[in-house]
């Protein structure tokens, strides 16, 4: 069994000259909020869900991107609506947001 049901990994990659980066697009700020947010809906710890920050997932021209294992869903997103919906509809309920997948 693994440690955590659901790791989920907020891509924070910073380029330089200028490049497409998800944290040009706001990827630190949101991981901070969806951490937040978890921890206050008591879904954080062992057995249940991990947010971590995460260096280049190498998808930034298609992000903002995050990925949930162990299911290896990757999504995008824009702001903290779509991050609500991630979480409460894959990591609470089990159902993948399709409109949001990459």
């Amino acid at each position: 069994m693994s440690y955590y049901g659901k790791h989920v990994f907020f891509c924070c990659n910073q380029r330089d000259g200028g490049r497409t980066c998800c944290n040009n697009k706001g990827a630190s700020e949101l991981r901070d909020y969806a951490k937040g947010r978890i921890q206050a809906l008591g879904l954080a710890g062992r057995g249940k869900v991990r947010i971590n920050q995460a260096g280049c997932l190498d998808r930034c021209e298609e992000g903002p991107c995050v990925v949930v294992y162990p299911e290896a869903v990757w999504y995008t997103y824009v702001d903290r609506a779509d991050i609500d919906e991630i979480i409460e509809e894959h990591l609470q309920n089990g159902r993948v947001v399709e409109r949001l997948r990459m």
